[in-house]
């Protein structure tokens, strides 16, 4: 197995932490690590690259404590460099380890009973997945009690533009971003039914918007149908999908779109799981507080 080095800076202490009092062999250790993983916090929940001297600014930091601690982060691909800028993205390894937490809470919390629910119900696999990047990212699967199925595993990617969950993500974007997005992605033709044609495309995702439900008939896999709907974050907004799959022959458009009504109760229900999970105003507002002293 390979390991890596422990993040180690040097650091002249912290400032009124609020916190029991380290002991004094301990301040080189503790306080830096602190320090990086605010750092991290800032950069997954700022929504967009950031600048060391932003960073800095965030959470009350020297510039050359945060320039040091940046370069240690970049260094162990925790965070990197936005191509073409000098400002800050999560880098490859911290998106690996979200992920692995994401997954390993997701197999004992509530989400994964609600997909279990919902797969006993409809008598189909069950995905619950996120847009990152240019693709969707798989977070959870409920597989169904059948011979045949598709061995796709939580960490798995699959294209925007041709599947349930993918133009539902699209839906959400305004004409002007989802054609620059669209612009930058290959429409690549996965099957006969696959749509390439941005203008197709377009007019697909206003349908999407218009039922609140999105289907893949066969559009990815030849034989696959599938049909997801939105599960809404703490701000109203889509903040990941879930989706049924089933062979064609089992599970027909007409029949999947049966399955909205169960499903969109299924999203409200994991809706109130991650309203749960997100910090409510005043709590983000304590953790800027706190994450300034550092």
């Amino acid at each position: 197995m390979e390991t890596r080095p422990e993040i180690a800076v040097t650091s002249k202490g912290r400032r009124g932490a609020g916190k029991r009092p380290a002991e004094p062999e301990q301040l080189g250790k503790v306080f830096p690590t602190v320090k990086a993983v605010a750092i991290l916090e800032a950069m997954a929940t700022a929504k967009r690259p950031l600048a060391v001297s932003e960073i800095g600014v965030l959470l009350g930091l020297p510039k050359p404590t945060a320039h040091r601690i940046v370069r240690m982060l970049e260094n162990e691909g925790l965070v990197q460099r936005e191509p073409g800028s000098r400002r800050l993205v999560p880098g490859g390894r911290l998106l690996r380890l979200g992920l692995e937490l994401v997954t390993a809470s997701m197999q004992q919390a509530p989400r994964r009973a609600i997909l279990e629910a919902l797969s006993q119900q409809v008598g189909e696999t069950c995905n619950f997945g996120v847009m990152t990047g240019s693709h969707v990212l798989y977070i959870d699967r409920v597989e169904a009690a059948w011979p045949f199925g598709l061995r796709f595993e939580p960490g798995s990617r699959v294209p925007l533009h041709c599947t349930s969950m993918g133009k539902l993500f699209l839906s959400q974007f305004s004409p002007r971003k989802r054609a620059l997005l669209l612009d930058s992605i290959d429409l690549h033709r996965y099957t006969d039914n696959t749509i390439t044609d941005p203008k197709q495309l377009e007019e697909e995702v206003q349908k999407i918007r218009q039922s609140g439900a999105s289907i893949d008939n066969q559009e990815f896999l030849a034989g696959v149908v599938c049909v997801a709907v939105p599960v809404n974050g703490r701000t109203g907004q889509p903040a990941a999908a879930i989706a049924v799959s089933a062979p064609a022959a089992r599970l027909s458009v007409e029949k999947a779109m049966q399955h909205v009504s169960l499903m969109k109760v299924a999203a409200a229900r994991l809706a109130s799981t991650i309203a749960a999970d997100e910090p409510g105003p005043r709590q983000a507002e304590l953790g800027r507080t706190k994450g300034s002293r550092s």
